[in-house]
């Protein structure tokens, strides 16, 4: 069997390992899709705090079950499948809550542990999803929709909103997607104006090249009536954007954080009394989440497949990452496929 190995920072090869063997309450499956996410090219980059090289990377993921015991799911062998990556301890404060998604020691595949960038893995049932129909390049998109997904839900969008999400990439735009269900007046920003343009595709109405401080702000007042927007979505992760996402935010609104960064923001706080905001983070995502994207995506309702601009050979792995951390703001979701 053959593995995708990230023995250290820009340093991906495909290696020989032993085929993985399924234990009693576990299936075997032949990975047939995975999604480069950021925090594998973060890893690939060498600036994920929580890497440990030699490692497998990947998190996002389709497969067939080759293997299977009797289960209640009744899932058997030749299904597709996507899973859960997020391993939750099951005993903290948040687990005991319910709330598995803020595990205080979270394992997520591919960063904590083993990822799925093999051509065969195991994983326990019990997490596992079924592909409900869904192409096998379409259930390789559902842990990055439901990212976005969750982080809409808690937004509680209103008929009528005028909703910014800053961040045109896969995140960014899958927040799009799930926002657009609701009818919205929708904007998406990013500093590169072939993101935004591209973003368009999706049904976004109004965009806006980041290009300063200066037009941020004249475009947010235009398209706002001078307001500010009702919701307003972080999908980058930098000091600079969820300041400009403190800007951007009406009286009375709402931010929703969904961007990951290393850096310390410097913060008139005050800002938040002043209008009375709602802020909410949002971390990962539940089964709930995954049962109801999957439902989204089957019905038809709702379309993500052309969030992949860039597909790759599993053999060619190594320059996928190497093409992905060269070109990061002209490419949206790289995929492999094995």
């Amino acid at each position: 069997m053959k593995e995708i190995m990230m023995q250290n920072a820009f340093d991906v090869a495909i290696l020989e390992n032993e085929m993985p063997v399924a234990k009693e309450g576990e299936a075997l499956l032949k990975i047939l899709y995975g999604g480069i996410c950021g925090s594998d090219l973060s890893s690939y980059r060498g600036t994920m705090k929580y890497i440990n090289y030699p490692t497998v990377p990947g998190h996002e993921f389709s497969a067939e079950i080759v293997e299977i015991g009797d289960n209640d799911k009744g899932l058997k062998s030749g299904d597709l499948v996507t899973a859960i990556p997020y391993f939750n301890c099951g005993h903290c404060y948040s687990c005991q809550k319910g709330l598995v998604n803020c595990c205080s020691t979270n394992q997520t595949m591919g960063i904590h542990r083993t990822g799925a960038f093999a051509e065969y893995i195991t994983l326990p049932v019990e997490r596992l999803f079924a592909g409900n129909g869904l192409s096998a390049k379409t259930l390789a998109l559902v842990e990055p929709f439901c990212i976005s997904y969750h982080g809409i839900k808690k937004a509680n969008i209103q008929k009528g909103d005028k909703v910014l999400i800053v961040g045109a990439g896969t995140i960014g735009v899958l927040a799009a997607i799930a926002a657009l269900e609701n009818e919205i007046e929708l904007t998406i920003c990013d500093i590169s104006q072939s993101k935004v343009d591209y973003a368009k595709k999706f049904g976004v109405q109004n965009t806006i090249c980041n290009s300063s401080p200066e037009v941020f702000a004249a475009e947010v007042n235009r398209l706002t009536d001078g307001n500010g927007y009702d919701i307003v979505v972080e999908a980058v992760g930098l000091p600079s954007t969820f300041q400009n996402c403190m800007d951007a935010v009406a009286f009375g609104g709402k931010m929703i954080q969904l961007g990951v960064g290393k850096q310390n923001v410097d913060l008139f706080f005050t800002t938040i009394q002043q209008k009375e905001l709602s802020i909410y983070g949002s971390r990962n995502a539940r089964r709930e989440d995954f049962k109801e994207a999957i439902e989204l995506l089957s019905s038809g309702k709702i379309k993500v497949d052309d969030v992949v601009t860039n597909m790759y050979n599993f053999e060619d792995a190594p320059k996928a990452f190497a093409d992905f951390h060269s070109n990061a703001g002209s490419m949206l979701k790289v995929m492999i496929e094995f």
